[in-house]
């Protein structure tokens, strides 16, 4: 039963996912909003959307482990996963005047603020302030410093596809199917859990953190094939953020957040070091590919993580 809620709750979670990504890329047109902004701002949180609603449902349903545990996981499975099977299907070149590196170091230090403020094992209400705050400041300077860039480089934004009410209509849709997804997978997850005696901190980081990062996987898989890779690398990245700043920092508002010690000395420290291992590959700054081979590499540390994990 536990594994059919699971399977239920994924299904629906991607579909949800995939179409909230479809919605806000066509409600962002309406707005003229430039390609690289609705890969880091839109689509990363169309795409974080999922993880927003289990984690939430997770602290609501007094299981905060699967909570912290898909925040942390779905960071490390974004750049190691994703990102390393999208250069494996095609190398990702960022172009020189790209904000990527700026928004890496805004992720390492909203990683790093993460890891300071939960060291007393607690997310409190004026941690997740901090984080809201942070958050609404990045979006709004992205914003405004890539209709500068627009502005100078003359870049044409596509027209929308799709009407207004039907983008708002299936915009819609795809919360009510995320809410469900979540609540399905969950429920699923602890019943699966407990079954095989695996800790929610491992169900949470692995296969919860799977099933909401495959809109991530779906989405840049989709535009490292069209070459798209402004919104590649910027969904990555942008999920990140919105991983820590937005899903941690609204959930624990609403509720603290109690935070196991593992989580702590372990999983955090793994997702720092694959968030260096990301700027490495972004190196030399001036010609930045992430090549095949380093593909290879992210895939290979995400498969020792979870072995690891497991053992």
């Amino acid at each position: 039963m536990g594994f059919l809620l699971v399977l239920a709750g994924f299904v629906l979670l991607f579909f949800s996912g995939d179409w909230l990504v479809k919605a806000s890329v066509q409600i962002a047109r309406y707005f003229k909003i430039s390609t690289l902004v609705v890969g880091i701002t839109v689509v990363a949180f169309g795409t974080s959307a999922p993880e927003l609603i289990v984690s939430l449902n997770a602290v609501f349903d007094g299981v905060p482990d699967i909570s912290i545990g898909n925040v942390i996981g779905s960071n490390i499975a974004n750049i190691a996963l994703v990102l390393g099977t999208v250069a494996i299907i095609m190398p990702i070149r960022v172009k020189k005047n790209s904000t990527v590196f700026f928004d890496w170091f805004i992720m390492m230090m909203a990683s790093l603020l993460f890891f300071l403020l939960v060291q007393n094992q607690k997310l409190e209400l004026y941690e997740g302030v901090i984080f809201v705050i942070l958050i609404c400041v990045y979006l709004f300077y992205s914003v405004y410093k890539s209709r500068r860039q627009m502005g100078k480089s003359g870049e044409i934004i596509q027209k929308p596809t799709m009407k207004i009410s039907k983008a708002i209509g299936l915009l819609i849709i795809a919360a009510i199917g995320l809410y469900f997804g979540s609540e399905l997978l969950v429920d699923g997850v602890v019943i699966v859990a407990k079954s095989f005696n695996v800790s929610e901190r491992v169900i949470g980081i692995s296969v919860v953190a799977f099933g909401t990062s495959v809109p991530e996987l779906a989405t840049s898989i989709m535009a490292a094939v069209k070459k798209e890779t402004a919104i590649s690398i910027g969904n990555i990245i942008g999920s990140n953020i919105f991983n820590i700043l937005a899903i941690l920092g609204i959930t624990s508002i609403l509720k603290p957040i109690n935070i196991s010690q593992v989580l702590i000395s372990v999983d955090i420290w793994w997702m720092l070091g694959i968030t260096v291992l990301l700027l490495l590959a972004l190196l030399p700054l001036k010609r930045s590919v992430i090549t095949r081979w380093e593909g290879v590499i992210f895939l290979s540390v995400y498969t020792l993580y979870m072995v690891l994990l497991f053992t």
